[in-house]
């Protein structure tokens, strides 16, 4: 996943509204959001490879997701996808889980892990050891820490609030708040050592690219009487794979 954006607590009707983009090579085994059979009560997609996940929810409500870092990080074995994966397998005591996680955050590559549920919001980075917990507000995660200035950040910040304006939301609309694929001057982009062709490719929120791109975007909306609403759209190289995906359930 590499482009998050949400309002917590924040919207009178909905106090958790989250959008992501997953960015991946399109060669990368994946499984479409479902149900799991090993694990009935996560919704997610799921990675092949390693078979964990980068966003899923509950049907506790509980949710997580997990991107990269860029600029370097850890040589490590163990996968990213295992991180909101254990979230929703571990059941409550949040704070509990996310310091477990850093007190490993050695054998990771560089992550950010973003999790909670409409009660609570909790972030952290294997690149600074400490758990945040998050007041209410808009936030915005790619891949860098936590409300980084990106200029794909800072549009997704703008559409999702302009969006979140409406007294009723459904997942449809929201689909649309990281379907930007405009790019952005170099003078504004950052440098994370992959070079400014890669930093111009990769500054779209939505990513279009011959083997590596947007692979799909989720919404999740639950609001203050517990339905939960979960959508995602696969695609593919830009264009949408397979019909619309959507779920709705009530929090247990």
């Amino acid at each position: 996943m590499c482009l998050v954006t949400l309002a917590f607590q924040h919207h009178p009707r909905y106090p958790l509204i989250v959008v992501a983009n997953r960015d991946e090579f399109y060669d990368r085994p994946t499984r479409a959001a479902d149900f799991w059979t090993d694990s009935p009560n996560i919704l997610a997609g799921r990675d092949l490879d390693a078979g964990g996940t980068w966003f899923g929810v509950d049907r506790k409500g509980s949710w997580a997701t997990v991107t990269n870092t860029r600029g370097g990080g850890y040589r490590a074995d163990k996968s990213r996808g295992g991180l909101p994966t254990g979230f929703l397998l571990h059941q409550g005591a949040s704070e509990d889980y996310f310091e477990a996680v850093l007190d490993e955050g050695e054998l990771y590559n560089g992550f950010n892990l973003l999790a909670g549920s409409v009660d609570e919001l909790l972030f952290c980075t294997n690149a600074r050891g400490r758990v945040q917990h998050l007041k209410p507000g808009i936030f915005t995660l790619s891949n860098d820490s936590l409300d980084t200035p990106w200029p794909k950040s800072e549009l997704a910040r703008a559409r999702l609030r302009q969006v979140i304006e409406d007294d009723e939301l459904d997942s449809e609309n929201l689909l649309s708040v990281l379907g930007s694929r405009k790019t952005f001057p170099d003078h504004l982009l950052p440098d994370t050592g992959l070079g400014i062709e890669m930093e111009r490719s990769l500054s779209s929120p939505f990513i279009v690219g011959p083997s590596y791109g947007t692979r799909c975007t989720t919404v999740l909306l639950i609001d203050n009487k517990g339905n939960v609403e979960f959508a995602e759209q696969n695609f593919v190289q830009g264009k949408k794979l397979g019909k619309l995906r959507q779920y709705r359930f009530k929090v247990d």
